[in-house]
């Protein structure tokens, strides 16, 4: 596999430069936590290697032990800690360590599932670490492995090479880079299983696997489309408060995500209904919905990164009223839209609703993304009416 670098690398490596918070880094299985951190430690202890578990168990003291913190050394150490989540009481533990060594040693920690820590009394993490949500390769990513300073970049051509092997193969690290069709076969099929038979099993109290796996493949299939939770109930033979847990725990080991519908200032909107989004693009069938499954999943990792780096607070929604009118996503920034977006194949007659909801949301800019049209070297963002753009121009400007 060849090497790609990460835009993730320069993040981290900013991050224990600056300041001595703990680094939390999590995102999807194969999404290349495991390379991108062991690549920057001195000392990697993986909760699923039992010898690395039996130093855990023993306390923080036989980690910053083994981490080196009692020698001298002109660097502090960087100690990894790989899928510590999956430690029952991994939050107290970390809070105890940070607590003593937090000085005197620098801490990544990563896991496949989101790393959510709440504020409850001695259990809080509060201040004690920076999440980063690392996901898979993107057009920008490609283009510009390096922290950007804004954050919309000027145009850039991918090569037609990584343009195709990223639309067909996905971002996944390895199946990008393999770009052959008998692996990403075989690849997908062993993730699935590894999500379905050992990370839920394994960290969840569902016991229920075959139908959260036939709810995990009806899922597969509406990429793009609207979540009817009791519809789905129904299907996989669950009530609807089962169905909705079932459908967080997915997004929380990142099978999928959701995204909510923008109401404000938007007459007869649809206020409750999310829509659903498969993380890995290169499984879906339907060109339409790959397109805006590949499309959904840039701007979430831009809106995640934006927000990581503490550039501002940015959403991910769409938009949808009772005329059936509806555009594919809205960016917010600090509450206020920011821009719009339609996705098409290869219609570039303008969608007559950017116009309608970019007037009732007051978005700055409206983007109809075309994936059928050939790149060019022009700043989508400076034009403020609605506008037909190469979807090869709109993705390389976003990180």
């Amino acid at each position: 596999m060849k090497d790609i670098a990460r835009l993730y690398t320069d993040i981290v490596v900013r991050h224990l430069a600056e300041d001595r918070q703990m680094v939390f880094i999590s995102g999807p299985r194969q999404v290349g936590k495991t390379t991108l951190c062991a690549g920057l430690s001195t000392r990697y202890l993986n909760w699923d290697n039992g010898e690395h578990r039996l130093v855990i168990l023993r306390g923080e003291s036989a980690v910053a032990e083994i981490a080196g913190v009692n020698q001298a050394a002109e660097q502090k150490p960087v100690l990894v800690l790989d899928e510590l989540h999956h430690y029952a009481k991994w939050k107290s533990f970390l809070k105890g360590f940070y607590d003593v060594q937090g000085r005197d040693v620098r801490v990544i920690v990563t896991g496949s599932a989101r790393l959510d820590v709440y504020k409850r009394g001695c259990d809080s993490l509060m201040g004690r670490y920076f999440p980063y949500r690392m996901h898979p390769l993107s057009v920008g990513e490609l283009l510009r492995p390096r922290i950007s300073e804004s954050e919309i970049a000027d145009p850039v051509a991918l090569s037609a090479t990584d343009w195709e092997a990223l639309s067909t193969f996905g971002g996944f690290p390895e199946p990008f880079s393999k770009a052959r069709t008998s692996f990403l076969t075989r690849w997908q099929r062993l993730r699935f299983d590894q999500l379905l038979r050992e990370d839920i099993r394994t960290d969840t109290r569902i016991r229920e696997l075959g139908q959260i796996e036939a709810l995990a493949r009806i899922l597969s299939r509406r990429s793009g489309e609207q979540v009817v939770y009791a519809s789905l109930g129904s299907e996989v033979q669950v009530d609807e408060v089962t169905v909705r847990k079932w459908v967080s725990t997915l997004n929380a080991f990142f099978f999928g995500f959701l995204v909510k519908p923008w109401s404000k200032r938007v007459a007869n909107a649809i206020r409750k209904t999310p829509k659903w989004y498969l993380r890995d693009w290169s499984s879906i069938q339907d060109p339409g919905s790959r397109n805006e499954t590949l499309v959904a999943c840039h701007l979430l990792k831009a809106v995640e990164l934006w927000t990581d780096l503490g550039l501002g607070e940015y959403d991910l929604f769409y938009i949808r009223d009772k005329q059936k009118r509806e555009v594919d996503f809205l960016i917010s920034k600090d509450g206020k839209p920011w821009f719009i977006v339609e996705v098409k194949t290869s219609d570039t007659t303008l969608a007559p609703a950017l116009a309608v909801l970019q007037g009732a949301t007051g978005a700055k800019h409206a983007f109809q993304v075309v994936f059928g049209l050939p790149f060019q070297a022009v700043d989508c963002f400076q034009y403020t009416r609605p506008m037909v753009v190469p979807a090869q121009t709109f993705l390389s400007q976003l990180p």
